[in-house]
């Protein structure tokens, strides 16, 4: 048994927080003293109903939460006095509970971890989850030759150098990484955990969606990567081949964007339907879908990248259109008979991608191979497995 300490930037009453995070260690602690860090919204925290629910998921695996407040404006400073204060209340819980490792989800919780491990040397488990600098440049969020960008790479090579395991998404990305030129010694063992999904939870509906009108979907939110314009204009490409289509997009925050961008891709009005889930709901709604939409910018950093969308997708037995360039995303739709990788998004190649998905919905094996895929690759069971057998090893080297 471990005692472990997981530090988090995200939030757990949002729903990636629920299905990545929480998931995870409610399996975890039956083997494992499990304390939780992470940084909720104040939308979050000040709603009672929003908070119940990881609340009471992780007390009743016995996992002890310090939900702190995520601030975000101003972003740098924001994030600095998210990090101090994370600091602070890691150390003392460290301390108090006797921490052995401290498993640190992406960047920001790895800057936090350092003092602990320093001052009380537990082992570090860096859970890196992309290439977090990177995506900054990559998303026009930094200046490729900015102060910020700079330091960040700086603290990425602390991280790394610091950690005992790392845990990627991707195979990508794992040459990438035991390529980095700063190891003076052999790089930390890396294991490679894709994004897994509860698949009893996203598991195909007892009977297939009607063949009219085919639907097509997407889940989650757009954000930087996802790429909302191509997406509309795939979905455009849908409704010159079949006018009866539709779109049901499963969303929170981004409402009027995404009705600003139906459109400019021309797509009549009633067509596209939008509406938020909770995490228990977003299966249901993948059940109405016949084929779904994952376009994620290419570019270095999503080497790394693992769209947890894909995952359950694939779990419900629904075929998925993504793109080359976006870690194993081209070997697990196309290798896999589960979906088209787009390599370009002009608009012969969203034709021909739309011509490929109606056929491949309409294979009677394709659900089945949908499934089999996501219990290949996605089932959290082998997750926790993994993550278990690293505890384990991080546990005999103290």
């Amino acid at each position: 048994m471990a005692r472990v300490l997981y530090i988090s930037y995200d939030g757990m009453a949002e729903p990636l927080g629920q299905s990545q995070v929480i998931a995870y260690l409610e399996r975890l602690a039956d083997e494992n003293e499990i304390h939780l860090i992470s940084f909720e919204k104040p939308s979050d925290l000040d709603s009672p109903e929003r908070v119940a629910v990881p609340r009471t998921r992780l007390a009743s695996a016995g996992i002890g939460w310090t939900p702190m407040r995520y601030h975000k404006r101003p972003s740098a400073a924001a994030t600095l006095y998210d990090v101090a204060r994370g600091q602070a209340m890691a150390l003392w819980l460290a301390r108090r509970l006797r921490t052995e490792i401290v498993h640190v989800r992406s960047y920001v919780p790895a800057l936090i971890a350092l003092p602990v491990k320093r001052l009380t040397g537990a082992r570090l488990l860096f859970d890196i989850r992309g290439f977090w600098a990177d995506e900054r440049v990559d998303g026009g969020i930094w200046p490729a030759e900015g102060r910020i960008y700079r330091i960040a790479k700086r603290l990425e090579r602390r991280f790394f150098c610091a950690a005992d395991h790392v845990v990627t998404l991707t195979e990508a990305s794992v040459p990438v990484i035991k390529a980095f030129d700063y190891w003076d010694e052999p790089a930390p063992p890396v294991t490679v955990i894709p994004t897994c999904v509860d698949l009893d939870h996203f598991a195909p509906p007892a009977a297939p969606p009607a063949p009219e009108p085919f639907v097509f979907g997407y889940v989650g939110s757009f954000g930087t990567w996802y790429m909302m314009d191509e997406t509309m204009a795939l979905f455009r490409a849908l409704l010159g081949r079949r006018p009866e289509a539709r779109m049901l997009i499963v969303n929170r925050h981004e409402h009027d964007a995404l009705r600003a961008a139906a459109t400019r891709a021309d797509i009549p009005a009633g067509r596209v339907e939008i509406g938020a889930a909770s995490h228990a709901e977003v299966a249901t709604r993948i059940h109405r879908m016949h084929a779904a939409s994952a376009l994620i910018r290419p570019c270095f950093s999503k080497l790394s990248s693992a769209p947890t969308k894909l995952a359950e997708y694939l779990g419900c037995g629904v075929p998925c259109i993504g793109n080359t360039g976006v870690g194993d995303m081209e070997e697990i739709l196309e290798g896999g008979g589960t979906g088209v990788a787009l390599r370009d998004f002009d608009a012969a190649s969203l034709g021909a991608a739309a011509d490929r998905i109606l056929t491949l919905s309409e294979d009677p094996a394709v659900r089945a191979r949908c499934r089999e895929t996501a219990l290949m690759r996605f089932s959290l069971e082998r997750g926790v497995a993994d993550y278990r057998s690293i505890y384990s090893q991080l546990t005999a080297s103290l």
